[in-house]
């Protein structure tokens, strides 16, 4: 489907100018990530060099997109920014509010009437505010975009951390949370850090078992789940110009998962394959007239030690399946290591169920790859020992697959369709089990095993391979199988091998759909009423944050110090959470329930300082704001790593927590707390964090000076009587120090269109 020509056009006949003149001003050839970065700079945004990892820049994206459980809070804090429609392109997509359980059309239905509430106020505010819909059932949001969206040369913003999959189609497109949306969709800048770039010059050709998925897998091991931090992805060579641009999706799709701003390829044949099997040919026609300006200079890629910050080299044609795992997405293993890990790592052998779909793998090649596995199982009479569920990941992917077959070829060998929706992912899974806590192993084509992650069940071993592979060990039933060497015995008592797994980029006879789920907004959306009800217990209209009181900070109470990986799953759980996730007060009761502390390695038992006595930290929070008493949260590296859902900063700063103190923080949720008007700081000194400790009353100094690169004075005031104070540093820009001023973005942005 096509879409927002005109701003296509529009973007296209600027670029080039704008490429020349950055490559000008800079005085040397350009990567891709610059020409688009460097094309896309706000109205009035200096023309200058900019240092990577340094200079704040403002931005202007072409596009929002934003998904159900994210967009309610994205677009109530856009109806109180006062303004009638968006001022760019936007979408809604109603894809996490669907739990995986019985099947497609039943889990449909349920969705439908448990989320009515929710789905008739995203609708109902989409139409008023000029932003397209795309119902329950059409599809995950990624999955959606590639489809209709994305464009080479392009830039947006979406409100989940998976937008980054659009990079497949040569765009830069980044996972930001509510409040940067609704600065973009308010018509102002959007800021970043301008990122660091990492190269990845892929060599040979994928054969065999390996797929697209592996090199992200590779990727993730080597960068682990921080190295890609502040930095664009940029992949080249003659190995990512041969990986289909559904491939070239999944590979920037993970990119997450190592801490990437995005990942991006440069413009090529697949791709414009792509843009014109998707009914986008004239998309294609003008990026092919282009192809200069969408793909690095030549002597980037002649010479890309002297163009990126880092550079990984991988060989395709030496490269084996991966799986990755548990509990993390950087525990990558070949899958000849994997075996042994396995056995020497004493995880659960018995594999119970195998996932493939999600955002990440559910294209037309996965699923043809994939089916050519499962294929197997009848033709050689094996029976398949695991549960084997399928996520289409769009209406059109689930239409065309079901006409050319190969849906029933799941179907006859066990397999469970699902929705076409994230479920299981990210926790939408209604699990069929005995016993909720076991101990047991899981191997999905997602993006994420975090603990809890898929089923709520913090024993489930997850772990992560490509669809193919997920597939071949469904049907083994068995973690230590590998099918590039093992047999299996049928049910006639043969010992078989699998054959390797054969598919097709895109489909013979064209993609096919009948109703792909999009509604237009109305033209004038100005007598449109959105839908909130004043009891409701799934929505909550949002009052503003108070402004910073001028004040040091004094007296804080300690709510929680965490220990080890935090996510944002473990600041603000998915799952059966989702349904508030457009009610602050009702979704804030899940907040950091998750993280460890680190006084007695439990989760969701803290010590109230008032009380002496422990309970969770949702309640200790409230009773610490109920006395007046504001709070401080002490992290761990990479603090907030995982999702863009910016409930996990709006939770702590709506319970009365006024500061964030952690090693390191991941990009999104740095930002996120900022927008909040939090103070998000970083220990100078990783070694404080062991000073700070369970009865301390904190304390924050040097606020009144508050500037960019001026350290703030931390000051623990220990249950004994004793005191120590420390430096703690922060990355605020001067206009994020207004942000904290004001008491949120959102404040600001309300008193400048209120002008």
């Amino acid at each position: 489907m096509l879409f927002d020509l005109d701003l296509i056009q529009r973007v296209y006949a600027a670029m080039p100018e704008r490429v020349k003149n950055a490559r000008v001003m800079l005085g040397r050839p350009l990567t891709l990530s610059e020409k688009i970065l460097y094309s896309h700079l706000f109205k009035g945004e200096a023309f200058k060099p900019y240092a990577r990892g340094g200079d704040y820049v403002n931005f202007a994206p072409d596009r929002v997109a934003m998904q159900d459980a994210t967009a309610q809070m994205a677009l109530l804090q856009f109806m109180n920014a006062g303004r009638s429609r968006t001022a760019v392109p936007s979408t809604v997509h109603c894809d996490h509010l669907i739990q995986a359980h019985s099947g497609a059309q039943a889990d449909l239905d349920t969705a439908l009437d448990q989320n009515r509430e929710v789905f008739d106020f995203l609708q109902s505010v989409s139409n008023k505010y000029g932003i397209g819909f795309w119902k329950p059932g059409a599809g995950i949001i990624h999955q959606v975009v590639l489809e209709n969206y994305a464009f080479p040369g392009g830039m947006m913003i979406g409100t989940d951390s998976h937008t980054v999959n659009a990079g497949g189609l040569g765009m830069i497109a980044i996972g930001v949370g509510g409040a940067d949306a609704v600065d973009v969709m308010a018509g102002m800048a959007w800021e970043l850090k301008m990122p660091r770039l990492i190269g990845v010059k892929l060599t040979g050709r994928l054969n065999g078992w390996a797929s697209a998925k592996d090199v992200i897998l590779k990727v993730a091991g080597i960068l682990t789940v921080k190295g890609g931090t502040g930095a664009i992805v940029e992949y080249f060579g003659e190995g990512a110009d041969a990986i289909s641009a559904t491939g070239k999706g999944t590979i920037c799709n993970m990119g997450a998962e190592i801490g990437a701003t995005t990942s991006i390829f440069g413009y090529d044949a697949k791709m414009s394959a792509y843009l014109r099997e998707t009914g986008r040919a004239v998309v294609a026609d003008m990026a092919d007239k282009m192809l200069a300006d969408l793909r690095s200079d030549e002597d980037v890629y002649q010479n890309p030690e002297k163009y990126y910050d880092q550079l990984i080299e991988i060989n395709l044609s030496e490269l084996e399946p991966h799986i990755n795992g548990p509990f993390t997405p950087d525990a990558a293993y070949g899958i000849s290591e994997f075996v042994k890990i396995v056995r020497e790592k004493n995880y659960p052998l018995t594999l119970e169920v195998g996932l493939i779909g999600s955002c990440t793998n559910s294209s037309y090649e996965d699923l043809t790859r994939a089916a050519s596995v499962a294929r197997q199982a009848k033709q050689k009479n094996l029976k398949v020992r695991s549960e084997f569920i399928i996520t289409p990941g769009s209406e059109q992917i689930r239409y065309t697959t079901e006409r050319d077959g190969l849906l029933d070829v799941f179907e006859d060998i066990g397999g469970v369709v699902m929705a076409n929706a994230c479920g299981p992912c990210i926790g939408q899974w209604k699990r069929h089990t005995d016993d909720p806590e076991r101990k047991n192993s899981i191997i999905t084509s997602f993006n994420r095993n975090f603990a809890k992650r898929n089923d709520g069940n913090p024993n489930t071993h997850g772990f992560v391979a490509s669809p193919e592979i997920v597939t071949a060990m469904t049907i083994a039933g068995d973690l230590t199988f590998n099918p590039l060497t093992d047999k299996l015995l049928n049910e006639n008592g043969e010992w078989v091998t699998l054959d390797m797994p054969e598919g097709l980029e895109l489909p013979p006879d064209g993609f096919e759909v009948k109703d792909a789920g999009y509604v237009a907004p109305s033209e004038d959306g100005s007598s449109v009423t959105v839908a909130v009800k004043p009891d409701s217990n799934r929505l909550q209209l949002l009052q503003p944050f108070p402004a910073w009181d001028g004040k040091d900070m004094k007296g804080l109470r300690l709510l929680i110090k965490a220990k080890g990986k935090c996510t944002t799953d473990h600041i603000s759980m998915a799952g059966p959470w989702l349904r508030f996730r457009g009610h602050l007060d009702n979704i804030s009761d899940n907040l950091l329930i998750g993280a460890v502390n680190y006084f007695n390695e439990k989760t969701n038992f803290v010590k109230n300082g008032l009380t002496g006595s422990y309970d969770a930290v949702p309640a200790v929070a409230r009773a610490y704001k109920a006395a007046g008493a504001g709070s401080i949260v002490i992290g761990d590296e990479n603090y907030g790593e995982g999702s863009s859902r910016e409930h996990a900063a709006m939770e702590p700063r709506h319970l009365g927590v006024k500061v964030v103190l952690v090693k390191s923080f991941a990009r999104i949720h740095e930002t996120n707390l900022k927008k909040q008007g939090m103070l998000a700081l970083t220990f100078a000194n990783k070694s404080d964090y062991d000073k700070v400790r369970e009865e301390d009353t904190i304390s924050v100094s040097g606020l009144k000076e508050f500037s960019p690169g001026k350290p703030l004075t931390l000051t623990l005031d220990h249950a004994d009587g004793s005191s120590e104070s420390f430096i703690v540093n922060h990355t605020y820009n001067q206009s994020q120090i207004e942000w904290f001023i004001a008491g949120s973005a959102l404040n600001l942005i309300r008193k400048q269109i209120g002008k």
